[in-house]
């Protein structure tokens, strides 16, 4: 090896080291905003039930709180939420809406999920309840209009502000309630969910890695150069 390729050569290992120190960094990082985003959702789950009128029109401020929903489910307007598996079975999440007194926006409710063979079609009416107040946490719709299915105006793959909008022929608040509050399985109700995960995610394996691809660039280096 000629000594112009040598010097590329470490060049290229440094350089390389040096984007994948960075890359690892960044992971780390990544990591501590999670932790944090987790201490701030365990609190907020941990908080105070209240009525979910009394939210503030900030969803930010609301996601993840502890609320209950009371009023008048309208089951003939349900959407579906399909491709949504549990224990690795098929199946879709239903959301119903809810009818506040006194308020001309509705809250959806998620049910929960309940079995579907094509994780699409599901016979709603076998899964209309009598509650009138369910008790979960708050979420946010998804910003956008995604639309429905092309031959299934309620049945969606994702859940858009604009999307559910468009399916429900009154104002629907810009959160959602996800039901928690019984998460056993009976068979004419859908399985209500349990609270959102917390855990890390892969962050600091992925840190070890981009660091230990780091190393290895920059031993590469050391034994050419000691070879060479």
């Amino acid at each position: 090896m000629s000594n112009l390729k040598l010097r590329l050569f470490v060049a290229f290992a440094v350089v390389a080291a040096a984007v994948c120190i960075r890359l690892g960094f960044w992971q780390v990082d990544r990591l501590h905003q999670r932790r944090a985003r987790n201490e701030l959702v365990r609190a907020r789950l941990d908080s105070a039930e209240v009525d979910v009128a009394t939210l503030p029109r900030d969803t930010s401020k609301s996601r993840f709180r502890r609320v209950r929903v009371a009023g008048t489910p309208d089951y003939d307007h349900e959407l579906v939420l399909a491709a949504r598996s549990r224990r690795g079975a098929p199946g879709v999440y239903v959301l119903t809406p809810m009818r506040l007194p006194g308020r001309d926006t509705a809250v959806l409710v998620n049910r929960g999920w309940v079995y579907s063979p094509d994780a699409a079609t599901v016979e709603l009416a076998r899964f209309r309840g009598s509650d009138t107040a369910f008790v979960g946490y708050v979420d946010e719709l998804e910003p956008g209009d995604v639309g429905p299915f092309p031959d299934r105006p309620h049945v969606f793959r994702r859940l858009t502000l604009g999307g559910a909008s468009r399916a429900i022929p009154y104002p629907v608040a810009g959160y959602y309630v996800v039901a928690s509050s019984d998460t056993s399985v009976v068979s004419n109700r859908p399985v209500q969910l349990g609270p959102p995960p917390l855990d890390e995610g892969p962050h600091f394996s992925y840190a070890i890695q981009w660091f230990g691809f780091a190393l290895v660039a920059l031993v590469g280096a050391v034994v050419v150069v000691m070879r060479r």
